[in-house]
């Protein structure tokens, strides 16, 4: 899990990747990259779940953490139209979450904010 992104949005696990001045293919469950396939995509989904489920134990409520695989100096990135629970991005793309809004209230926000940077919320009982 690289970054955790908590706010009025909603809660946002992200996966960066580098691969510098790369084409990027994206598609439902994996990465192709100069022929070579990765498998980011499942990868942002299993951590976004985990994130999730340790967020949801220590707040006492539902959190949804929704995946994010963000690419970093990579010189294009084509996503297949089928691809709707993961958010794939390039690194100018980050600055768009901050006008995301849900019904998050600042209460809300405030609790699973605590509970992301307590530390023994990340451990496994």
């Amino acid at each position: 899990m690289d970054h955790v992104l908590i706010g009025p949005g909603g809660a946002f696990c992200f996966n960066t990747k580098c691969h510098r001045g790369a084409r990027v293919w994206v598609g439902d469950n994996s990465v192709r990259i100069g022929g070579q396939s990765y498998p980011y995509v499942q990868k942002s989904r299993a951590e976004a779940q985990r994130a999730s489920t340790a967020l949801t134990r220590a707040c006492g409520f539902p959190v949804e953490v929704q995946p994010v695989l963000a690419f970093v100096a990579v010189a294009a990135v084509q996503v297949v139209p089928s691809l709707r629970d993961v958010h794939v991005l390039q690194e100018p793309d980050i600055a768009a979450f901050e006008h995301l809004r849900t019904d998050w209230r600042p209460g809300k926000i405030e609790s699973v904010y605590a509970a992301a940077r307590d530390r023994h919320t990340w451990v496994h009982p």
